[in-house]
């Protein structure tokens, strides 16, 4: 078995191998696709190992480019994502020999941390290759009153509406960041270029999107047997006089719109004034020390410390 760097040229093979091994029941699979995931990126483009034996590609393993900043600091990190093996060639170790070899190649560039979200059946490995449990993400809930017993729509609708001028947005995530900048918290900075490529022109799921000179707002529906869930994703603001009662506006205004049930939000930014319930009912943050200094490490194994929005963290 030959383990190396993937080029290119290899993405129509990795795609079949995807679509092999977990099939397009549940997941898009496609060149572009992965293309959007792992080259037009605009944190850079991913880590990407293959496994290879005669007759081609048994085994892929990507970690995203991602980062997060704390102050004038930028961390050089990555998301682990997308992992398979060719079925013909399974109980060989080939999860755990790519993922291995891609932290020991993340280690010697001079990245700092990776960082996922695994389900419970897949985080026990992850932990034994060295992966450090933070804790659950804290997600905010609250019942959509309101729209609680409406008839759920046929067919979900989401529309993007950018209201401002690209100065008015880049201008508004300038003073975001440097508000988030006034702690040692992690966040990830906020760029027009990343929420168009994170929200607006995502593949893999649609967003209802609206910015206005004062605010951006993303959510999507996730729905949970009888229960419609309206998940804001992302929600920056500038802080101004008034901006946090036309956010609450908009999204009740999406709640009546989708008949959801449901409103999930970050805490940490979300910026939503709703009476709701605070927990840690989010999936668990895993986190795999590459080059952080040991005092960088214990601040960040606590969940406290990091400032995120939920899509900074969902698997997308």
């Amino acid at each position: 078995m030959e383990i190396r760097e993937a080029k290119e040229t290899d993405i129509p093979e990795i795609v079949e191998v995807l679509k092999a091994s977990l099939g397009e029941a549940e997941i898009q699979l496609s060149e572009d696709v992965w293309s959007y995931k792992h080259l037009i990126n605009p944190f850079g483009k991913s880590l990407v190992l293959i496994a290879h034996e005669e007759g081609g590609i048994i085994g892929v393993r990507a970690f995203m480019r991602w980062q997060w900043r704390s102050k004038e600091k930028i961390f050089n990190a990555f998301r682990a994502v997308d992992t398979a093996t060719h079925p013909n060639h399974q109980g060989k170790g080939v999860f755990k020999k790519l993922t291995l070899a891609a932290v020991e190649l993340a280690k010697k560039n001079g990245d700092h941390f990776v960082f996922n979200t695994p389900n419970d059946q897949s985080r026990p490995g992850y932990l034994k290759m060295g992966w450090e449990a933070v804790d659950n993400v804290v997600v905010s809930l609250q019942p959509a009153y309101k729209s609680f017993w409406k008839i759920k729509p046929k067919k979900i609708a989401y529309e993007v509406h950018l209201d401002g001028t690209p100065k008015d947005l880049e201008r508004l995530c300038e003073i975001w960041n440097t508000n988030l900048m006034e702690s040692k918290k992690l966040f990830t900075s906020k760029t027009p270029h990343y929420l168009k490529w994170r929200y607006q022109n995502n593949p893999l799921q649609e967003y209802e999107v609206l910015f206005k000179k004062h605010f951006y707002l993303a959510g999507y529906i996730k729905n949970r047997g009888k229960i419609r869930e309206l998940r804001i994703s992302e929600c920056i603001y500038n802080g101004d006089k008034g901006t946090a009662s036309l956010i609450q506006k908009t999204v009740s205004s999406w709640a009546s719109k989708f008949s959801v049930q449901l409103i999930s939000f970050s805490p940490k930014v979300a910026g939503l004034k709703y009476p709701a319930k605070k927990g840690n009912y989010g999936p668990v943050l895993t986190l795999k020390d590459l080059n952080l200094q040991l005092s960088e490490l214990n601040v960040y194994k606590n969940i406290e410390n990091w400032n995120y929005s939920l899509g900074d963290l969902e698997l997308f």
